[in-house]
């Protein structure tokens, strides 16, 4: 078991509805510690990648993804989930749906921040149906530049969006993918390295 799969089995909380909550360390308070474990682990996976921007999406995915972009020395882009009266010009626009949130939403980033000659690793908390990531995934297709990879703490391995991006093509890596959850017991299976 990995460090952060022994993190989930010791903080998380299985619910009903799929639901695994992981708001004491991950997305609500954040562990700052376990977060610099996994932007090395990302490091790790994707060094021989030639990463100069990380992407993310509003808003749990961004602690993550700042750590990582410090391991890698680059700087950190992330869609925002509405337009505000700060973000000027051209924008990148992608329609995707929130498993947990159960709604939709435009994503945009401006166009002065991603261009044909960025290499991006895509950084995320969760992977459920991969809706996110598909957004991600478009809003750089749109800026003609390059996904050079995928990193996600937690993925359920049981909903459809690992499978999706894996046969896009994508090199992905979750750190902790859980293959089962048992609400009434607790009981969290994780998927074999």
């Amino acid at each position: 078991m990995n460090f952060l799969e022994e993190r989930i089995v010791k903080d998380g909380i299985v619910k009903e509805g799929n639901i695994l909550k992981v708001d004491s360390f991950l997305n609500h308070q954040m562990d700052v510690t376990l977060f610099q474990q996994m932007g090395k682990e990302f490091q790790r996976r994707f060094a021989k990648k030639p990463i100069n921007k990380i992407l993310t999406i509003e808003a749990s995915g961004i602690g993550i993804a700042c750590i990582v972009a410090a391991c890698f020395g680059v700087p950190v882009v992330f869609a925002k989930k509405s337009k505000s009266v700060n973000i000027d010009g051209d924008v990148y626009l992608a329609e995707v749906e929130s498993f947990t949130h159960k709604c939709k939403n435009q994503v945009i980033v401006s166009k002065k921040f991603l261009h044909p000659e960025d290499h991006v690793l895509i950084i995320d908390d969760f992977l459920a149906n991969g809706c996110a990531l598909q957004g991600l995934i478009s809003i750089v297709q749109q800026a003609g530049a390059t996904v050079e990879g995928i990193g996600i703490a937690i993925e359920k391995g049981f909903q459809q969006g690992g499978k999706i991006i894996r046969n896009l093509g994508y090199q992905l890596e979750s750190l902790a993918i859980v293959d089962g959850m048992d609400a009434a017991t607790g009981k969290i299976v994780f998927r074999e390295a």
